[in-house]
């Protein structure tokens, strides 16, 4: 039983950390998209930014049950995190510099009013909170059922991890978006190697979905089994290595916000 719960503790551990990768982008998107605006006006903007992704996180907590449970739900995440994480990835290794993505973002919004641009960043809220909680859900559902009720149609135990990710993120994206920014400053590659764990999470929903007693193409346990277990983890670990110890590349390093 004490395996299970060590268990749930890494996946929380790994969750907060993406989280907090997640949140710093959405910082720094916040911040780019009202760049343009006058001082006052920025950080009022900013400001609503934070209150939507509250919002938009909190609300997104409430489909949790839909999601854990319809198979057709699992598979469009499965295919929108696989996509969302490879095309950053590719995009950071062979498309335009990050900084020239920003400023694009950057150009695009120079000129348009308050609103506009406080609409803009409600989109871009919407976008990381759909991205938060399809991560959450797809950890949470590859542990082991734990000995806690079914709460909202999920289980009790993944239900907690998928709830407590998701405070994690708001109270980040809150009081340490600046301090994962800076980090993200300093080692520049932590923000592709984010995307790639968040396709990475889209292989086990798409594995979670193909073992749905529905589908059946993977046997049903597999998801849960030490073999599967051991490969996610073990890549999972390998790509935050490789994206912690990578070199900083000057192309990649971004622009003073």
């Amino acid at each position: 039983m004490e395996s299970i719960w060590i268990e749930y503790a890494w996946a929380l551990l790994i969750l907060i950390g993406l989280e907090g990768l997640l949140s710093a982008d959405n910082a720094l998107v916040l911040a780019v998209i009202a760049k343009h605006l006058p001082e006052d006006q920025k950080k009022k903007a900013i400001n609503y930014g934070i209150i939507m992704a509250f919002f938009f996180r909190f609300a997104a907590l409430f489909a949790i049950s839909f999601i854990a449970n319809v198979w057709q739900v699992q598979a469009i995440g499965a295919a929108y995190l696989l996509y969302l994480g490879l095309k950053h990835v590719i995009q950071a290794r062979f498309g335009k510099e990050n900084e020239n993505i920003r400023e694009e973002v950057k150009e695009e919004s120079a000129g348009k009013g308050f609103w506009p641009t406080v609409g803009k960043i409600g989109l871009a809220d919407l976008a990381f909170a759909i991205d938060s909680i399809l991560a959450a859900v797809a950890i949470a559902l590859g542990l082991p059922d734990s000995p806690l009720d079914d709460f909202g149609g999920m289980d009790g135990g993944k239900f907690i991890v998928v709830v407590l990710g998701g405070v994690a993120g708001l109270i980040l994206i809150k009081y340490a978006a600046t301090w994962f920014v800076q980090l993200l400053d300093q080692r520049p590659a932590l923000e592709t190697t984010a995307y790639a764990i968040v396709a990475w999470v889209g292989v086990k929903l798409a594995v979670i979905t193909l073992a749905h007693e529905d589908i059946g193409v993977l046997d049903h346990h597999f998801p849960h089994s030490t073999t599967w277990t051991l490969i996610f983890y073990g890549v999972l670990v390998g790509i935050a290595l490789l994206g912690w110890f990578a070199p900083a590349n000057n192309s990649l390093e971004k622009e003073e916000l």
